[in-house]
């Protein structure tokens, strides 16, 4: 791994500076707005997710520096604008992180892990109050970022919802909704309505949130390892197919779903 030098956060900031440059900068990066770079900005983070998840610490230092480019990028537009510079950015967050940490840096009793998550989402919720482009909203649902995933946002969501006590005491209670949703899908799905049909099986996936939510799962991490699930063992079928000089793609599905369960099995056995 290489060594940056002291400067090479300013020496960040110069590159994305003169790249905004109209005298000599890059077409590209002077065409950019906010909403334009925001996709890419979700995309790196994804990135950062999915070289933590491989395990890869070279591909994590890239998409780490990737993640970084776009916040200079953004603070540089800012300051363009006269909103605020990268400096700004750097204070907010130092200060954030002191006033919500009064057990490291203040005198604060000592707090768990537990005890601090609480006590976090309490500050957060006073900072909200807080904040005069919030103060017309006063709803605990108030805060909860639009842009998010949507499995995410609702688990969010529920969450906030949860906490005025809006929320089932009992997990049989989520599968009762489950039922029901599922249920529901079915009967669109019967009278031919496609707006409905998207409305209830929205209903069902935000039901699964919940239930996630209920056993401290992450809902998009487990989505994530599903998907991964899914594409290992497709791809095994379509090398057991290749090996057997068959087209994975030819085969009917009761063929199709040998494979899969073939698949399944050697797995099992494996773990």
């Amino acid at each position: 791994m290489g060594e940056a030098n002291g400067n090479g956060f300013d020496q960040l900031v110069a590159i994305m500076a003169q790249l905004r440059n109209p005298d000599g900068g890059c077409a590209w990066d002077l065409e950019q707005s906010f909403e334009t770079i925001a996709p890419y900005t979700l995309e790196e983070a994804y990135e950062v997710v999915d070289a933590i998840q491989r395990k890869d610490m070279d591909d994590l230092c890239d998409e780490l520096g990737d993640l970084l480019l776009q916040v200079v990028f953004h603070a540089q537009m800012a300051s363009e604008a006269g909103a605020f510079s990268i400096a700004d950015v750097i204070v907010a967050i130092c200060d954030k992180m002191i006033r919500r940490h009064p057990h490291v840096f203040g005198t604060d009793v000592t707090r768990s892990a537990d005890e601090q998550t609480v006590a976090w989402e309490a500050m957060k919720a006073e900072e909200r109050k807080a904040n005069s482009s919030s103060k017309d909203d006063a709803s605990a649902l108030a805060g909860v970022a639009i842009a998010l995933p949507a499995l995410v946002r609702s688990e969010k969501l529920q969450k906030r919802a949860a906490r005025t006590g809006f929320d089932w005491t009992e997990p049989e209670q989520i599968f009762d909704k489950l039922d029901e949703e599922i249920q529901e899908v079915k009967t669109a799905i019967e009278e031919e309505d496609p707006d409905s049909i998207e409305d209830e099986i929205g209903d069902v996936l935000f039901v699964c949130a919940n239930l996630a939510r209920r056993f401290q799962v992450d809902p998009e991490v487990a989505l994530t390892r599903s998907n991964r699930k899914f594409e290992r063992r497709f791809r095994d079928m379509e090398v057991r197919a290749a090996a057997l000089g068959l087209n994975f793609s030819d085969l009917d599905l009761d063929a199709q779903e040998r494979l899969w369960g073939d698949v399944k099995s050697v797995e099992k056995a494996k773990s």
